[in-house]
């Protein structure tokens, strides 16, 4: 019988669909293999396994022996779409959205340049246009960050179309890091 050793170490009970961190590649981590839950933030699981991390969906929890959890949504609003209420959606969906390695959301990061709303081709309905970067350029999930912002946006009601760029200027700095993010990361 296998005794846990460390925090937040379990066993994965089956095959489990998973991301490496950093370089963005779709893997699969092996039932058997020993697992330690590293950060459980925005609806998604960061795992040490054999040496390397791994970003594993809420939907996958099981595989860790917790409750599967579905990723952030908003509540619809309770009057009328509008273009401010589609902006605040956009920026509490998008401080659900995390690096793997850093314990504070692209929003709080500053890793988000401009969250922009604009009206859709339908009456009533809207687009969102996001510039984002990430602290380092070379960043191999940086399209994964920006597909889930975009996935979490494409989910308020009214939108009907989200792009999502990745941007590297200005180049970030940790001048931009919010006074939230840096007491979260103990810089102040």
């Amino acid at each position: 019988m296998y005794h846990n050793r460390r925090p937040n170490e379990v066993v994965v009970s089956r095959d489990c669909p998973a991301v490496s961190v950093p370089f963005g590649e779709a893997v699969t981590i092996q039932e058997g293999c020993v697992a330690q839950i590293t950060q459980r933030l925005g609806g998604s699981y960061t795992v040490y396994v054999e040496g390397n991390l791994y970003r594993i969906e809420g939907r996958d929890a099981d595989a860790l022996g917790l409750e599967p959890v579905e990723a952030p949504a908003v509540q619809p609003a309770s009057g009328p779409v509008t273009a401010e209420s589609v902006e605040a959606s956009a920026l509490e969906l998008l401080a659900t959205c995390y690096d793997p390695e850093i314990p504070v959301d692209i929003v709080n990061l500053g890793l988000v340049y401009r969250c922009e709303v604009l009206p859709g081709q339908e009456e009533g309905t809207f687009r969102i246009e996001v510039d984002m970067t990430l602290t380092a350029p070379g960043c191999g999930m940086g399209t994964f960050i920006a597909d889930e912002a975009r996935t979490k946006l494409m989910s308020i009601p009214g939108v009907e179309n989200v792009s999502v760029d990745l941007v590297w200027d200005p180049p970030w700095g940790r001048e931009m890091i919010s006074e939230h993010g840096k007491l979260e990361l103990g810089l102040m």
